[in-house]
């Protein structure tokens, strides 16, 4: 008797051991993506608030602390108002043109065939060209001596001869949005035909057996079914667009008279051209960090309660 009463408590012992070596392997394995996450995410997260908290110039180096100094800067800068509106403006109208443009293109060539296999790799190229790529190839088509843009809006009258696509602020923008809708709209487009072909197609058919069109099919059957894929896509546009930097630094600098600066392009300017202040720099990109936080929590939330 005593030996099986030794036998049966040995048994958990094992099983604890075994748990607890399975545990320790588990944490090795782990190991090297939380060194990761520790050196590319925490490290810098913790170096931007101390640089943000600090009177840190970008050739003198930290002179000590000064909070919150640096915030202050930066609400009374004249461009930080502007900035904002700009890159809200700028977000808006490209996520509404990826959004619509991304679901129509998906819609149109959801079904498998021999055109519409040609039209999604048509549509999908620009998706393959780097944006600077993309945006450096746009400045040479707008460029008034080298770029038949120019030349044949003047030739419609649709401007003076010797202009600029580039010179004036509403007509950068748009120029820049050209870019972006060309660049991503493919991309989008994939996404949402992924979400399309998620969908059950006896749904089809039952809406079709009931005497459904297709304007009421896509409003009760694809536009509900859609709305998880449709808010991850906004998210990442609205992310992109806010973190606009390479397009606008290539086609405009931020000009004609800063009318094109974005946040991110204001960062820049604080910490390599203007200020050439990494506190201000650093304090400017807290606040966006900030806001990211707010509005891609807001967007998963309606991301969650679609889902259910």
């Amino acid at each position: 008797m005593s030996s099986v009463s030794k036998n049966a408590a040995s048994v958990p012992t094992h099983r604890s051991k075994a748990k607890a070596e399975q545990t320790r392997r588990g944490l090795l394995y782990a190991l090297p993506d939380w060194v990761m996450i520790i050196v590319l995410f925490f490290v810098p997260i913790v170096l931007l608030v101390v640089m943000a908290c600090s009177r840190w110039s970008l050739m003198g180096g930290n002179r000590g602390l000064n909070f919150p100094d640096n915030f202050i800067a930066v609400f009374e800068n004249k461009l930080f108002g502007q900035s904002i509106l700009f890159t809200v403006e700028y977000t808006v109208i490209v996520t509404v043109f990826l959004l619509v443009l991304g679901l129509g293109l998906a819609l149109i060539v959801q079904e498998s065939s021999k055109w519409n296999n040609v039209l999604r790799t048509c549509f999908l190229l620009p998706s393959a060209t780097g944006l600077a790529s993309a945006s450096l190839l746009f400045y040479a088509l707008y460029s008034p001596q080298v770029g038949p843009v120019t030349k044949i809006l003047s030739f419609f009258g649709l401007m003076e001869d010797g202009g600029s696509v580039l010179a004036t602020g509403q007509s950068a923008l748009w120029a820049t949005i050209i870019v972006i809708v060309w660049r991503f709209s493919g991309y989008y487009m994939l996404l949402m035909m992924i979400g399309l072909q998620s969908i059950p197609g006896d749904l089809y058919e039952a809406a079709r057996m009931d005497g459904a069109g297709a304007w009421r099919i896509f409003r009760s059957v694809t536009l509900p079914l859609m709305k998880p894929t449709i808010v991850m896509c906004l998210v990442y546009c609205v992310t992109g667009s806010i973190l606009a930097f390479d397009q606008f630094f290539i086609l405009t600098k931020g000009g004609p008279n800063n009318s094109t600066m974005t946040v991110v392009q204001l960062i820049y300017n604080f910490a390599f051209d203007s200020k050439k202040d990494l506190g201000m720099a650093a304090a400017l990109s807290l606040l966006v960090l900030a806001a990211l936080v707010v509005i891609n929590s807001i967007q998963m939330r309606g991301m969650r309660d679609n889902t259910k």
